[in-house]
């Protein structure tokens, strides 16, 4: 535990600290993630020489000193708060910068914000999972009195609600499920279980699931983003967990699954099991 880390106890999953002198290699999960995700990436880094660090990021896992209520202030999930986090944890590690600095799914805009904000603390980055769009433009224009220049971000996002949900059957994009006062008690427990609507959630999201087919969406209307895999663009009045149950993998496929062991699915079980899934960033863009 890094404790008072911009107000935070911040856990941590550590390799290569007993050589001094080492480079700081800093890796931030996404969501639903841990520091646990980065189990397989973490020797593998401290083999090649660096001091490498994951910690749990805020709102999750063993990390504590964030408020779990809906009604909270999303102010400290911003992205620029969670900036201050990685630098607080940086500096608290004795470090005035990392060498390398990862970012998985919503972990990546995070890395990214930090290498535009401190560029002297995170000169290399990499992205993984959620592309970055560039910091946002001025939603108006400054110069004419507060005309509008451009759609506000919320806005854009309620119309592609209204269109997603016109559709036949009607669509609901996930972000804008995982945003509703019940999404959290809904998947925190679920009529399947925990463990099992994890080993769903994640086996969907994987390589080893049949219905993942990539392909690029030729533009961002509802009717092209509905050919998108159903826990990505959701059917409107299901909750996660009813949309991934039937795609639960085989007694066969589970053993199978050299990447997710049933006792490391324990351990994601475990730990949501404890927090839920309130926590997590709460101005991420739009990654589709």
């Amino acid at each position: 535990m890094i404790h008072a880390v911009n107000g935070l106890d911040v856990h941590i999953l550590e390799a290569g600290y007993e050589t001094s002198g080492r480079p700081l290699a800093l890796l931030l999960h996404g969501f639903p993630d841990l520091a646990y995700g980065w189990r397989h990436i973490i020797p593998l880094l401290a083999d090649a020489g660096y001091h490498v660090v994951a910690p749990d990021q805020r709102g999750c896992g063993r990390t504590t000193g964030w408020q779990n209520d809906y009604d909270a202030s999303l102010e400290p999930f911003s992205l620029l708060n969670m900036v201050r986090d990685t630098v607080g944890l940086v500096s608290a590690l004795g470090y005035h910068h990392t060498t390398l600095l990862v970012g998985h799914d919503t972990g990546s805009p995070v890395a990214a914000y930090c290498a535009l904000a401190r560029p002297d603390v995170f000169p290399a980055v990499v992205l993984m999972s959620a592309p970055f769009p560039g910091p946002p433009a001025f939603p108006f224009n400054t110069a004419t009195a507060g005309e509008t220049s451009a759609p506000l971000p919320s806005t854009g996002k309620q119309q592609l609600a209204t269109a997603l949900a016109a559709l036949d059957p009607p669509r609901e994009y996930y972000q804008h499920y995982l945003s509703k006062r019940e999404a959290n008690a809904e998947m925190w427990h679920p009529p399947q279980g925990l463990h099992a609507f994890l080993r769903a959630f994640f086996y969907v999201k994987s390589g080893d699931w049949p219905g993942n087919k990539p392909h690029p969406l030729k533009e961002r209307t509802a009717a092209e983003l509905a050919r998108m895999p159903s826990y990505y663009v959701m059917d409107l009045g299901k909750t996660m967990p009813e949309t991934v149950a039937p795609f639960l993998p085989s007694t066969r496929e589970v053993q199978a699954c050299a990447w997710l062991t049933e006792a490391e699915l324990d351990v994601y079980a475990e730990e949501y099991g404890r927090t839920g899934f309130q926590g997590g960033p709460a101005d991420l863009p739009c990654s589709c």
